[in-house]
């Protein structure tokens, strides 16, 4: 089983993600996180295979917590999904150690196809 762990400062985002994964055989949703400080917390205590994180969230930058999240053991997946796609933003978070960087507005859909693949394709995750 794929544990997953979605941090949003939105609770409709975080509602929509966790629709769309339900309807993913052999994953599931571990923790929700409303901010950075939240998401930290649950991460080190949950240790998700997989974190969805946003880039803007109440107590701190998405950016930072992929730093800290990438540093835990086993390492996560880190996918950040955001409204806020900027050159710079993607390249600080990909420059921390995120695994993948996704629009909100336009690629939604493609973190269920990224976890579809991590599911049928282990080495992948």
């Amino acid at each position: 089983m794929m544990k997953i762990l979605i941090a949003d400062d939105s609770l409709v985002v975080r509602d929509r993600l966790v629709t769309l994964l339900t309807e993913l055989h052999g994953i599931e949703v571990v923790g929700q996180a409303k901010d950075a400080m939240e998401a930290r917390s649950l991460a080190a205590e949950l240790r998700p295979d997989v974190a969805i994180l946003d880039v803007r969230m109440p107590k701190g930058s998405g950016a930072d917590v992929v730093r800290d999240i990438k540093k835990l053991n086993p390492t996560p997946k880190v996918i950040v999904l955001t409204n806020y796609p900027h050159p710079e933003n993607r390249k600080k978070c990909i420059d921390r150690g995120a695994d993948y960087f996704f629009d909100k507005s336009t690629e939604f859909k493609k973190v269920v196809a990224v976890l579809r693949g991590m599911l049928c394709d282990p080495a992948k995750s």
